[in-house]
């Protein structure tokens, strides 16, 4: 690819941006050539999101300037920055449910005719900016009955519309399954084959290395720097976003299993057929499988969010009787969910609600019932010590937190009564590096404790560098479990997708 003026199609240069005396970005400069996947990388508060919003015209910088298809840009805002050619795509889609795809594909540009909407040509043209990114959906459609992957499609050909040169995506595909990504990148890499330039934020660096041309990195607000992706390792990516290797990531976490202390025989479910396992005192065990296995699920029975049709769930030799979230934490369960924000989270609240939240608070409440407001703060320095949440500020709203800090709050929970079992579902999905590192201490710390760990992850790297022992999900049912040396990549990704009974891989002991 050359590297030519005339090939770049944006350019920042010394960008600086700070709020409230602090700062996100510092003299940051950067470029995406046309035709080029260009990701952006960094923990959350790296700067990448107030880059991305200064180039969308939603932030205004302190000072540098950004220059679009040649032509500098003072004082963008977000209508100005998509009339010089950029389409921005963020986590949280701006499309209207209530209206149709051709609706929101001519948001704000509406057809008329003679003063009224032209419903007609609307529909063509919707058409016509569906099928320019392959996508086969009736534009009359609602978007309110979309799935997230294909309104995350809607949203790309809906700036596209719009005859961007530059395509924003931010963590496209944080709630989308394998396939859809897959589908993705295939957009994607259409895209860049007719010129487009395309910055592409994620934390996951397997589909940066597989998808970018070019990686910058961002620290602290400043640009670490730009590599090729072409032989770049994650080690030096992770080593450039946090200043520690990779194999810094996973601990060694010591195991001498002890006595069983959650023990799942024959569960039946909707989802579920006939599932068997169990996990030591001491000893994390992985459940890995592809979205939509059934490997979510098991943590859901094992907790009561889901009911169970057979089977049963023992938890230090005593069964839970008719699962429910009370009964499993009164008896030594915690179950942390996969959507923090819906299930995990009081978005309403502040740091210290979320921390103190009851009824899994024990040791906060006097005899009479009430409130020790006390021993409650004790808690929460106590939390936001142990766990290394920044800003450590207990009155912050939870939602002013990064997504990494919110995951710690969740995770907050388990010094609220000695739990014996934890169940950890997808427990870093859309956090960064650092934030992971903090979760995987905090998981070594809760086994060398003499916990049982069930970790729940579509992630085989990160099953692979945490579990002791392997258990793979397909369909509903436990296809393999894998210990010792059969604790391979090869092997888990096999069990995902091969059609044969896998359950006779296994070996004699855990690692």
């Amino acid at each position: 690819m050359g590297t030519a003026e005339e090939d770049v199609v944006l350019r920042t240069e010394a960008i600086t941006k700070s709020y409230a005396g602090a700062r996100a970005l510092e003299n940051v400069s950067f470029d995406l050539r046309r035709g080029e996947i260009h990701a952006l990388l960094g923990e959350n508060g790296a700067g990448k999101s107030t880059l991305i919003k200064s180039i969308a015209g939603s932030v205004r910088p302190d000072s540098g300037t950004i220059t679009i298809d040649g032509h500098r840009a003072d004082a963008l805002t977000p209508t100005s920055a998509a009339a010089l050619g950029v389409g921005t795509v963020f986590q949280e889609l701006s499309l209207i449910p209530q209206l149709s795809i051709a609706e929101n594909i001519h948001l704000g540009r509406e057809q008329r005719r003679r003063g009224l909407l032209d419903k007609r040509r609307m529909l063509a043209d919707a058409r016509e900016a569906l099928a320019h990114i392959g996508v086969d959906l009736d534009p009359r459609r609602r978007v309110a009955g979309l799935p997230r992957a294909q309104m995350q499609l809607v949203e790309i050909a809906r700036v596209l519309h719009r005859e961007s040169a530059v395509l924003i995506l931010d963590e496209p595909t944080a709630s989308l399954s394998v396939g859809e990504s897959a589908r993705l990148f295939e957009i994607l890499q259409s895209l860049r084959s007719r010129g487009i330039g395309i910055i592409y934020i994620s934390h996951r660096l397997a589909e940066i290395k597989a998808l970018a041309d070019r990686v910058t990195v961002l620290r602290d607000g400043r640009k670490v720097g730009t590599v090729d992706t072409a032989g770049v390792t994650d080690d030096l990516l992770v080593e450039m976003m946090a200043g520690r290797s990779l194999d810094q990531l996973f601990p060694t976490v010591a195991t001498t299993p002890g006595r069983v202390r959650l023990r799942a025989s024959g569960l039946r479910t909707a989802t579920l057929a006939g599932v068997s396992f169990e996990v030591a005192a001491g000893e994390i065990v992985g459940l890995a499988g592809l979205v939509g296995s059934g490997k979510s699920d098991i943590g859901r029975v094992c907790f009561g969010l889901d009911a169970l049709q057979a089977g049963s769930v023992e938890v230090d030799g005593r069964a839970l009787q008719r699962p429910s979230p009370i009964r499993a934490m009164r008896q030594g369960l915690i179950y942390y969910p996969a959507d923090r924000h819906v299930e995990g989270l009081v978005r309403t609240g502040t740091l210290a609600d979320n921390i103190t939240l009851a009824p899994v608070a024990a040791g906060t409440m006097s005899r009479l019932g009430i409130v020790d407001r006390r021993a409650g703060a004790d808690r929460v320095q106590t939390v936001v010590e142990a766990l290394a949440i920044r800003p450590a500020d207990p009155g912050r709203p939870i939602l002013g937190f990064s997504g990494g800090n919110q995951q710690k709050a969740l995770l907050a929970r388990s010094f609220a009564r000695d739990f014996g079992v934890h169940v950890f579902d997808e427990p870093t999905v859309g956090i960064d590096i650092g934030a992971k590192a903090d979760v995987y201490a905090h998981m070594k710390r809760l086994c060398e404790a003499g916990a049982a760990v069930v970790l729940i992850s579509s992630d085989a790297e990160e099953i692979l560098g945490m579990s002791h022992r392997i258990y793979v999900v397909r369909e509903g049912r436990i296809v393999a479990d894998l210990r010792g040396a059969d604790r391979t990549e090869e092997n888990v990704v096999r069990a995902f997708f091969d059609s044969q009974d896998s359950s006779s891989v296994t070996s004699g002991s855990p690692r």
